[in-house]
């Protein structure tokens, strides 16, 4: 296994530090060591990537580990924020429901022959997701905070639902193809 893999596995493997940080109460700073954990987590995303493209160091088990690592990174902080009250499950619902449409629409390309590259609206999606799942994990009092955190909740599902429009357009004669 050469180290990106090892990278997205160790992503995997942080989530249920993530979680116990997140979920259990009790536990002296938790949501500062859960932001810790998330925003280490997340950064290996950029850090394995970076170095399989720069080492060709690119394998099947990478292409398909590493957007899972992210998804199940992401949607355990969504469903940790609905379990809090901290984000409405429509909300929650909505994200995932667009990972899992663009995952079956990646997977039909893959069989058609075609690579789906990210776009920049799906960056942007990501990086809003990123801010806004650390301000809610750390979710301070002060009203301008939970101002803050309402701008990048409706934000990131802005984005989420520009970036599927946009994967979906810019790929619609994929369905067509046999």
């Amino acid at each position: 296994m050469n180290l990106p893999n090892k990278i997205t596995v160790a992503r995997v493997l942080l989530i249920p530090v993530f979680l116990v940080f997140m979920l259990a109460e009790g536990i002296s700073g938790g949501k500062y060591l859960a932001a810790a954990v998330f925003v280490i987590a997340s950064l290996t995303d950029a850090l394995d990537g970076y170095i399989a493209r720069k080492y060709k160091l690119i394998t099947n088990f990478g292409k398909f580990m590493d957007p899972l690592a992210d998804k199940l990174l992401v949607c355990s902080a969504l469903i940790c924020f609905v379990e809090l009250g901290l984000l409405p499950a429509w909300i929650t619902i909505i994200i995932i429901s667009r990972d899992f449409i663009i995952s079956g629409f990646r997977l039909v390309a893959t069989d058609a022959g075609v690579v789906i590259a990210a776009s920049y609206w799906g960056k942007f999606k990501t990086t809003a997701q990123m801010v806004m799942s650390v301000l809610l994990i750390l979710h301070f009092s002060p009203s301008w905070y939970g101002v803050l955190e309402q701008v990048f909740i409706y934000l990131s599902l802005a984005l989420t639902i520009v970036s599927l429009f946009d994967y979906l357009y810019k790929n619609r004669g994929i369905l067509n193809t046999k």
